[in-house]
């Protein structure tokens, strides 16, 4: 795992930042042992903290350890020193020691200082949920840009961490300024390398979102709706992508293989063209770091005419994978966007997609491993966007019909009444429809 340590050396910077997320990795031919850690509080089950718990074991295995145990304690509210209280980090560190763990896993986030007087007290390292996840970024980025937006999360996340990792050297010896010790020294250079790289990221993630916007813009001029593909992580989006798409998407049966976006064109029953967008998959708890690096990544979703809620419908609990995407969307400002539900994956468990097509109205069961419903969820894209554009009425003289038969084309009729002089149309029709056929617009008769 990558962020099992918050010791060592300093913040590389200069040339070598591209190796900077690389360098923090060990070695993955030898997997760490994990001790897993929950806490119920109140208004949550032990059943919910224990599904948590899978889904840490599921993303402790990705990041290429295995989970040997796993400790639950039931509190009121977090300890401020230990989150879990002496008394149960005694307990945990016995459990360490008797199953050999290298690292203590916990589900819920750690402050710097809770990290340092537990590892003090268990003698290996203590790392959260927030931490994992990071990891598995760390090691699924490939592009530059997705490289760049992980590296600022991690910084971000390590920032507020940084006097544990000059624990031995800080505060040696105190003073003014020019009669410090050499640890507070060190420690203020690391973060002063720290911010100026996050500063150098920002900058240039924010360039990057200026090009993509640009890159939108000329999209919007070209008339195609705007289509997002969203989920659970590993819920299939990539899989429905390439059954819609033939895009050749590189597909794995493993949390967040997907981080880079990808947009593909994709041509609808009714003859219409939409862009069709895969980005990232969300979890339960995804770090705000992620969330705020992954900025210019996640506005296409934002920006989306029209989301595909892609659910796991075999997951253990598909309600709360679609509460937890719901979150996300809300954080990032989609939570407005139209969505259609595709319930794939329903070849696992064709009972539960039934039983969630009957809860959530105009769903589509899907399979897109074996293209089970694919057709159905087409016709679906192309009935939503329809819907998603108010009717106008068109009175068209019989003289014209060049522009009846361009209405056709770029609109859906949904009522024809032919008159003495000309055609009645009502016709759905996108903005840059409207402003062309104006000068035909009446109101309703």
């Amino acid at each position: 795992m990558a962020l099992h340590s918050e010791a060592g050396e300093p913040v590389s910077s200069g040339d070598d930042h591209l190796h900077h997320v690389d360098d923090q990795l060990i070695d993955r031919r030898i997997r760490e042992k994990i001790v897993l850690v929950g806490t119920v509080h109140p208004g949550q089950s032990e059943s919910q903290v224990d599904d948590s718990l899978d889904e840490l074991e599921a993303l402790v295995d990705t990041a290429g350890a295995d989970a040997m145990a796993r400790m639950v304690q039931r509190r009121e509210r977090p300890d401020p020193a230990t989150y879990i209280g002496s008394g149960k980090a005694g307990e945990l560190h016995v459990l360490s020691e008797e199953v050999d763990a290298d690292t203590v896993v916990f589900d819920d986030e750690l402050s710097p200082a809770q990290q340092r007087n537990l590892q003090k007290i268990l003698g290996r390292t203590a790392i959260d949920r927030t931490a994992v996840i990071l990891d598995i970024f760390a090691q699924n980025a490939r592009t530059q840009e997705g490289r760049d937006q992980v590296e600022l999360a991690l910084l971000r996340y390590r920032l507020p961490r940084l006097r544990g990792r000059r624990a031995a050297l800080d505060q040696q010896r105190g003073g003014a300024l020019g009669n410090r010790g050499p640890g507070e020294t060190a420690l203020e250079n690391d973060r002063r390398r720290m911010l100026e790289r996050i500063n150098r990221l920002e900058k240039s993630l924010v360039q990057l979102s200026k090009t993509r916007r640009n890159q939108r813009k000329g999209r919007r001029r070209s008339r195609l709706p705007s289509v997002s593909l969203v989920g659970y992580t590993n819920a299939g989006k990539s899989t429905v992508l390439n059954s819609l798409t033939d895009a050749g998407v590189g597909v794995e049966n493993r949390l967040f293989a997907t981080l880079d976006p990808r947009t593909r064109r994709l041509a609808l029953p009714g003859g219409e063209t939409v862009l069709l967008s895969d980005t990232v998959g969300f979890v339960r708890k995804l770090p705000h770091q992620l969330v705020e690096a992954f900025t210019s990544t996640l506005e296409v979703v934002a920006e989306a005419d029209l989301l595909i809620h892609v659910v796991d419908a075999s997951a253990h609990d598909p309600e709360g994978q679609m509460a937890a995407v719901r979150e996300v969307l809300a954080e990032i400002g989609a939570g407005e966007v139209p969505q259609l539900m595709c319930l794939n994956k329903a070849d696992r468990d064709p009972e539960q997609a039934a039983r969630l097509r009957v809860a959530h109205e105009g769903a589509v069961i899907t399979s897109a491993a074996t293209g089970e419903g694919m057709e159905a969820l087409l016709q679906a894209i192309g009935d939503r966007l329809r819907a998603l554009l108010d009717p106008v009425d068109l009175f068209v003289p019989w003289s014209r019909g060049d522009i009846i038969a361009a209405v056709h084309r770029e609109g859906e009729v949904v009522l024809s009444a032919p008159e003495d002089e000309g055609e009645l149309l009502r016709v759905r029709l996108d903005e840059a429809g409207r402003a062309r056929f104006r000068e035909f617009v009446v109101g309703p008769r």
